[in-house]
């Protein structure tokens, strides 16, 4: 494997492709017990249309969420009840444009290893099963359409994209989970569970060689399908819908606020477009920006106030979140303080403070075994090593954020979601 040294942070991190096309990353912890392994699928929610060996495939809405719910399954075998007997945690989850499983231990762990690689390999879906399980997501579905958190959010993508597949929840619908069989599942798991489109990412007191060698015994020895992602995703920098609400059961109005931005790019440049959006977003509304203390000291916000920059497979925004009685006030609020920034920009021990501090968040996070792994692996979807970000973040210029703020936050590129409670009307 091929090790590589980043002194800034005192890690060693090793990395390999192996001949299947699967990349193997080994965060060696020397001397800690818990060991950490995430199998993750460069495959989420909005690819549902695709070739696969030279047809092409229309899946239902839901579909990748469905998928990881049965992967579970493996004949004559129950995944959790083996986890359990070998002392090892393990879950998974789906995103827009990402499918991770994983397990997290104290012993055992090439034991525990083998079985997270075979139980993700081993598609194996029944007809009994996949129309059980309708029933189970089913609920799941209800749930999160009596959630206001999830509701707010799924109303302000469906204001704010024309055509790119975000406006679908996650889960899906029930008349589009109804669609889904094992035909449907063993096309979407042969298409994007194959090596080439997966990472295997592990952190922890382990040896490298060993971590290879288990997925070479495990996995498939090539990767042949043939498989091209269709995507019609080009979207206007604007919003066909400036404001939505709701009605729900919740004490005070919620808003969820969000920008449109150009969707990333890949490598470097990707990474400096997020550092970018994620300092405007500090500069505009951060808990240590003159508009935030001004909001919070006149009671127009509270702790649940917060915002950011968030990013998906060829879509980005600018958001902001929280609880507010007045949120069109707000969003003014956020308005004149863009331009106000634009016009008088970011007084230069501000400016690096900001810097100073984003960049410290990200390296505390690299005490975590859990985010370690989950940036490593959503970050070498989109080709960069993760380790480097303090080289991206050193080059950024007050201009770029002022810049940025400048063309994003605008009239034509928001949207505002909000719910009311039951009792109250905009």
């Amino acid at each position: 494997m091929k090790a590589l040294t980043y002194p800034e942070f005192g890690e060693q991190v090793y990395r390999q492709v192996l001949p299947n096309g699967l990349t193997v990353v080994v965060v060696p912890r020397p001397g800690f017990t818990r060991r950490l392994a995430y199998f993750v699928t460069d495959y989420g929610a909005i690819h549902t249309e695709f070739t696969l060996d030279g047809e092409t495939v229309h899946a239902p809405a839901g579909v990748a969420h469905y998928l990881e719910h049965k992967l579970f399954d493996m004949p004559q075998r129950d995944v959790m009840a083996e986890f359990a007997a070998l002392g090892a945690v393990p879950n998974a989850f789906t995103g827009y444009d990402m499918t991770a499983y994983y397990f997290s231990c104290t012993q055992n762990f090439p034991e525990n290893l083998q079985l997270l690689l075979e139980f993700v390999s081993t598609p194996y879906f029944t007809e009994e099963s996949v129309q059980k399980e309708q029933g189970i997501i089913g609920q799941e579905i209800g749930m999160n359409e009596d959630n206001p958190d999830t509701r707010i959010f799924e109303d302000l993508m469906k204001a704010m994209y024309r055509v790119h597949p975000i406006t679908v929840p996650i889960l899906g619908y029930r008349d589009t989970i109804a669609k889904i069989t094992p035909q449907v599942l063993n096309q979407c798991h042969k298409a994007f569970y194959r090596p080439g489109n997966m990472l295997l990412c592990v952190v922890g007191d382990v040896d490298p060689a060993q971590v290879v060698q288990i997925a070479m015994e495990v996995l498939p020895e090539t990767d042949e399908t043939k498989v091209d992602r269709v995507q019609r995703w080009q979207e206007e920098m604007t919003c066909p819908i400036h404001r939505t609400q709701a009605n729900m059961e919740v004490a005070m109005p919620m808003f969820h606020i969000g920008f449109k931005c150009e969707p990333l790019e890949t490598g470097d440049e990707a990474v400096r477009q997020e550092a970018i959006g994620e300092l405007a977003a500090e500069a505009l509304f951060g808990e240590s920006s003159p508009l935030y203390l001004e909001l919070y000291e006149k009671g127009i916000i509270d702790g649940s106030f917060g915002g950011g920059f968030e990013t998906v497979d060829n879509m980005a925004m600018l958001t902001a979140s929280g609880d507010c009685d007045t949120p069109e006030q707000l969003l003014d609020a956020i308005m004149a303080q863009a331009k106000k920034l634009v016009k008088e920009g970011i007084p230069q021990e501000d400016f690096l403070r900001m810097k100073r501090s984003a960049l410290g968040r990200r390296i505390r996070d690299l005490d975590s075994f859990d985010s370690v792994a989950f940036r490593i692996c959503a970050y070498h979807f989109s080709g960069f090593d993760y380790f480097r970000f303090p080289e991206i973040y050193h080059t950024i210029e007050e201009s770029e954020i002022l810049a940025f703020l400048d063309r994003v936050v605008t009239p034509q590129r928001c949207c505002l979601s909000v719910i009311y409670p039951n009792s109250q009307e905009d």
